[in-house]
């Protein structure tokens, strides 16, 4: 079947939302500063302590999702009360400085994911179905590259594609042992690629809050922009999704790659 004139519309507001500026770009605009400034502040050892602490709230995220998100409910996602939750996450975090990015980072990463599935829920998926529930997650590898990336992996659908085989590992260890032993290499895979992008995004929300001129309010800001990112992220990968269901994966990225 061929896109009606609204889907397509649709499809094009999606990709403008997943190929816009990332969350650098964003931080940038609203705190008027150049982001590299945050990270000339960062100690020599963040890059380790951004990743601890980005695999430990992937790992929390994806045990959330697989265990509570199942709430199939009618209604428009209330992304204005998850903004409020990360805010309010991130002016705590902005109090106390970068140390607290290990407690606050696995806080807001699950609001965040729960304001994924609930824009999930509004473009008809079934959360009930743990496909549904890994695409949730795998949102948070939308929102940035990765350090292996080159000129020819950026983008949507190839940030897709190198997700894939690991995103059908973890299905198919899920359809074999059910929620147990989320050890088992398949997640822990699945956890590294997830994070190894994400902690990109992660680098860049630390660099901003590393500016001592901000402190809570600066905290704040920058997770609302945080979970405004992934926000977009989501409705965007999600669109995309609903559309797939009624033309085919293949239809849907021929128009998406002419728009």
């Amino acid at each position: 079947m061929v896109l009606a004139s609204a889907e397509i519309e649709d499809l094009r507001t999606a990709k403008r939302l997943l190929e816009t500026p990332g969350l650098a770009a964003r931080i940038g605009d609203y705190v008027g500063a150049p982001i590299e400034k945050g990270f000339a502040l960062l100690p020599e050892k963040w890059n380790a302590v951004v990743n601890k602490a980005t695999r430990k709230s992937i790992a929390a995220a994806l045990e959330f999702a697989l265990w509570t998100m199942n709430d199939n409910r009618a209604g428009p996602p209330s992304n204005r009360w998850h903004k409020l939750a990360a805010g309010a996450s991130g002016a705590a975090g902005g109090m106390f400085g970068l140390p607290a990015l290990a407690i606050e980072l696995p806080v807001s990463t699950t609001i965040m994911l729960r304001s994924i599935a609930d824009i999930a829920r509004s473009q008809g998926e079934n959360l009930m179905r743990a496909e549904a529930r890994l695409e949730c997650v795998q949102v948070l590898a939308l929102g940035g590259g990765s350090n292996s990336d080159d000129g020819s992996e950026t983008g949507y659908f190839a940030a897709r594609a190198a997700m894939a085989k690991a995103v059908s590992d973890a299905l198919q260890h899920l359809a074999r042992s059910g929620l147990s032993h989320q050890g088992a290499p398949a997640m822990v895979r699945l956890i590294a690629q997830i994070a190894s992008r994400f902690s990109i995004v992660v680098s860049e929300k630390a660099a901003a809050q590393a500016v001592p001129v901000l402190g809570a309010l600066g905290g704040a800001l920058v997770n609302t922009l945080f979970i405004d990112h992934f926000q977009d992220m989501g409705r965007g990968h999600f669109t995309v999704r609903r559309l797939e269901r009624a033309h085919g994966a293949e239809e849907v990225k021929r128009v998406y790659d002419g728009l």
